[in-house]
C-alpha cells in the first residue's frame, strides 16, 4: 500500500501547548493547576496506543471458521455493473470450490458487507440455497458434499456499496471524475476486504487458485480495465459494453480491482529473466504524452532492479500493468494503480529527507515491489502485514544500491526512520483482522537493512531474497516461516532480533566503551536473547561482533578501536548506540 501520512504524538503535544498559552491568558491564576492537570492527563491519554476490544465480528472475518475450513476457492468469476448516478452496484460471483472434508456444519461463510446484499445463491446452476446474514457475513444453508468434489456457488447481489472516505487508506468505491468532468471509478479495499464490494471468503490464507475473471459492464463511452489480460469487450444494445479481464495466477482478494475511465493504452516489452514480459500502460487520454515520456524509463528500472534482487517478475503469463488512478496508488497484482502524477517522490516529497527519494517515482517502486512481496508471497493474516510492507519499504532502499550505489542506499534508509513512531508493536493479534502499527513500513525496512549488514555477505542477502520468491512462490505465508527461512538460509538465529523488531516497541541500545587494546560491549533495552552480530567497518579495517546482555570483549587490532563510532553503528543499524564509563563490577564479575 502507498504509505500513508502519519500525525506523530508530538504533533498532538505542540498543539496542547498551543491551547495552554491560550487558555492561561483568560482563566484566573486559582484555576490554572487543575487545569494543568485536565490537560495534563489529556495528553497523556491521547499519547498512549489504545487497546481495541475485539468483536464476534472481527472474529468471523479474521479467522478460518468452521463455515470457512472446510472449502477451498478455486476460482472466482466476477461481473459488476456499477450504476454511476445511483452510485449503486449489482453483480455476481461465480466461486468455485473444491470441499476439503465431508464433515462440515452444514453451512458456508460467506462476506459481503452490510450496505451491500445477496438477492440469490444458486449451487451447481440447479440448487437454491437458503441464507441468513449476520452482520457483514452470511450463513449458508450447504447441502452435504463429497471431499475433493468441485462445485460451482453463483451469489447475485446488489446494493449501494460503501465510498471511500480516503481512498487508498480508509476504503471503498471510488466515484468521481476526471479533469474533464468524465466518469472515473475504481476500488481500493487492502485491509477493508474484497468484501466491501463483492461477496467472497475474505480471508487472506484462501487464494483462487485457478485465478479469477472480472466482467465491468460499463457506458460504451468509457473504457474498463482490470487485472491480467483483456479476454473480451462487447458492444451491448443498451449503450453500455462489457469488458472481461483474466489472471490465471492465484491473486489476493483485495488485488481483483476494477479501473473504469476515458482510457488509452500504450505497451512495450521488457526482455526479463522468464523471456519476454508484456507491460501496458493504461491511462486517461489527456495523459498519454507525459505517460510515454516518463512511465516507461521508472519501470523498466524498476523490473531491472527487482528481477537482480528478488528473481523473475512473478506473473509474467499475466502480464504488467500501471493504471491511472485519482487516488496515490495501491499493488493491484498485474493492474498496479498509479496516481503520483508522473513526477518524482511521492507526490513531490522525499520521505527519506535524503534527497534520494527525489529522484526515481516512488509509488513505480514502491507499489511494483508487491507484485514479489504481497501479491507472489501473502501473508495468511493481516497481523504479518510487515511481510508485505516491511519489504515493499526496503525495496525502495535496494532500487536506491541497484542504481545509484550502496553509499546512497545507507543514506536513504536511514533517513526514512523518521516515520518511526514505536507507538505499538508490528505484528498485531491474530484471528481478528487486526493490523499492526504503520512502522511495518519503516520499521520493517530498517531492521532488513541491519540484517543485511549484519550478515556483510551481499550476495548471500541477494540469495535469500530470491529463494524467498522462490520458495514461497505463488504461497500463502506466516511471519514465522518467513522468519525461520531466512534465519535458515543465514545460518544465524535470527528468532530474537525478529522477536524485538516486530513484537515490541523497544529500541536495542549498545553500549561499549574501549579500554587498551580491548572493545568492551553489550546490549541494553532488549528481549532476553537478543544476538543481532555486528559488523563494523569502514574503507581500511573491518570487525565483527556478537554483542548479548552480559559485558563481552574482543581485542582490538590496529586501526579498530575507530570503527566504534556511535554515529556511524546508528547509520548502519537500527540500534541506539552509546559510549559508556568502564564498568568495574560488570567486567570483574564476567572474568
Amino acid at each position: 500500500m502507498a504509505i500513508a501520512v502519519l500525525i506523530e504524538t508530538s504533533t498532538l503535544i505542540r498543539s496542547v501547548q498551543r491551547a495552554l498559552v491560550i487558555k492561561f491568558t483568560f482563566m484566573p491564576g486559582k484555576n490554572l493547576p487543575a487545569f494543568f492537570l485536565f490537560l495534563l492527563v489529556a495528553i497523556i491519554t491521547n499519547a498512549q496506543p489504545r487497546s481495541k476490544t475485539f468483536t464476534h465480528a472481527d472474529t468471523l472475518r479474521g479467522s478460518i471458521t468452521a463455515e470457512r475450513a472446510w472449502w477451498d476457492v478455486m476460482r472466482y468469476d466476477i461481473t459488476i455493473k456499477p450504476d454511476i448516478i445511483a452510485k449503486t452496484t449489482e453483480g455476481e460471483n461465480a466461486i468455485t470450490y473444491k470441499v476439503l472434508s465431508d464433515k462440515h456444519p452444514g453451512r458456508m461463510q460467506i462476506d459481503l458487507k452490510d450496505t451491500l446484499k445477496i438477492d440469490n445463491i444458486i449451487l451447481d446452476g440447479k440448487i437454491k440455497l437458503d441464507f441468513a446474514r449476520d452482520g457483514n457475513v452470511y450463513q449458508i444453508q450447504a447441502p452435504a458434499q463429497k471431499k475433493s468434489s468441485m462445485h460451482k456457488l453463483v451469489i447475485s447481489f446488489s446494493g449501494k456499496p460503501r465510498i471511500a472516505p480516503r481512498a487508498p487508506w480508509d476504503g471503498g468505491w471510488t466515484f468521481t471524475k476526471d479533469s474533464l468532468g468524465r466518469p472515473w471509478l475504481t476500488v481500493t479495499c487492502q485491509g477493508l476486504g474484497a468484501s466491501v464490494w463483492y461477496p467472497c471468503k475474505d480471508h487472506q490464507a484462501d487464494e483462487p487458485d485457478k485465478g479469477a475473471s472480472l466482467t465491468m459492464i460499463v457506458p460504451d463511452t468509457l473504457v474498463a480495465v482490470a487485472n491480467g489480460r483483456l479476454q473480451s469487450k462487447k458492444v451491448n444494445a443498451d449503450g453500455t459494453a462489457s469488458y472481461t479481464w483474466q489472471v490465471v495466477n492465484p491473486i489476493n482478494n483485495y488485488n481483483i480491482i476494477p479501473y473504469i475511465g476515458s482510457y488509452v493504452n500504450f505497451s512495450e516489452s521488457y526482455q526479463g529473466e522468464k523471456g519476454k514480459l508484456d507491460v501496458n500502460y493504461w491511462v486517461l487520454d489527456y495523459n498519454l504524452d507525459k505517460a510515454k515520456n516518463y512511465l516507461p524509463n521508472e519501470t523498466m528500472n524498476t523490473l531491472k532492479s527487482f528481477e537482480h534482487w528478488f528473481g523473475p517478475y512473478p506473473f509474467y503469463e499475466d502480464g504488467f500493468q500501471l493504471i491511472d488512478v485519482p487516488h496515490t496508488g495501491m499493488e493491484h497484482q498485474s493492474a498496479v494503480a498509479y496516481g503520483n502524477r508522473y513526477r518524482p517522490g511521492y507526490r513531490g516529497r522525499d520521505g527519506s529527507g535524503t534527497g534520494w527519494g527525489m529522484k526515481w517515482d516512488f509509488i513505480v517502486v514502491h507499489e511494483t515491489a508487491h507484485e514479489w512481496f504481497g501479491n507472489n508471497i501473502t501473508t495468511k493474516d493481516l497481523a504479518d502485514m510487515w511481510v508485505h510492507e516491511g519489504f515493499a519499504n526496503y525495496s525502495e532502499t535496494l532500487f536506491i544500491d541497484y542504481m545509484f550505489g550502496k553509499t546512497a542506499a545507507d543514506e536513504y534508509n536511514a533517513g526514512v526512520r523518521r516515520g518511526i513512531r514505536n507507538d505499538r508493536p508490528v505484528i498485531a493479534r491474530y484471528d481478528v483482522n487486526d493490523q499492526g502499527s504503520g512502522d511495518m513500513y519503516p520499521k520493517g525496512g530498517n531492521m532488513l537493512h541491519a540484517l543485511r549488514h549484519s550478515l556483510d555477505n551481499d550476495e548471500l542477502f541477494r540469495s535469500i531474497l530470491r529463494g524467498l520468491n522462490k520458495e514461497f512462490y505463488h504461497q500463502t505465508v506466516s511471519s514465522k516461516q518467513v522468519e525461520n527461512y531466512i534465519s535458515k538460509k543465514a545460518g544465524d538465529d535470527y528468532s530474537k532480533v525478529f522477536d524485538q523488531y516486530l513484537r515490541t516497541t523497544q529500541i536495542p541500545k549498545l553500549e561499549f566503551y574501549i579500554e587498551g587494546q580491548k572493545a568492551f560491549y553489550r546490549w541494553t533495552n532488549c528481549v532476553a536473547g537478543f544476538n543481532l552480530p555486528l559488523v563494523l567497518r569502514n574503507d581500511n579495517n573491518r570487525i565483527r561482533i556478537v554483542p548479548s546482555e552480559a559485558w563481552k570483549n574482543t581485542e582490538l587490532k590496529t586501526g579498530q578501536a575507530e570503527l566504534f563510532n556511535t554515529a556511524a553503528i546508528i547509520k548502519m543499524y537500527y540500534v541506539d548506540a552509546s559510549l559508556v564509563e568502564k564498568n568495574k563490577t560488570a567486567i570483574q564479575s564476567k572474568n
